[in-house]
């Protein structure tokens, strides 16, 4: 009988951490940003082969641009205006050399007609 009070619960109970569910954990994170990094090397008798250094930086939007990260807002393949400015870019920079080329054409030819250039 002395054995079965050892085994009996205590009258008061025990706090434990604050249950979180998934949501609760993720806000978190994307709210304060978590760094994960690390390093992969290879090597063959001491001669090193290759090494991969691996860097992730999960954060919601507004964290990583207050740490000065907004690489997305210039990248043309994940924003429209980015491409748009490239595009744009592009196209300027292809008719500034097309105007070279056609003065070069035009100061070999000189006594030839606009048409007559093309044809030629």
């Amino acid at each position: 009988m002395a054995d079965s009070a050892y085994l009996a619960e205590p009258a008061y109970a025990v706090p434990g951490p604050p249950a979180s569910n998934l949501a609760d954990i993720l806000e978190r994170v994307l709210d304060k940003g978590i760094v994960i990094a690390g390093d992969i090397k290879i090597d063959l008798l001491d001669i090193e082969l290759l090494t991969i250094r691996l860097r992730l930086f999960v954060a919601s939007v507004d964290t990583a641009k207050k740490a000065g990260i907004d690489w997305w807002e210039t990248d043309p393949a994940l924003s429209s205006h980015a491409a748009r400015n490239a595009l744009q870019d592009e196209n300027r920079a292809l008719r500034e050399r097309l105007a070279v080329f056609e003065e070069r054409d035009t100061d070999a030819a000189p006594d030839l007609t606009e048409k007559e250039r093309r044809t030629t």
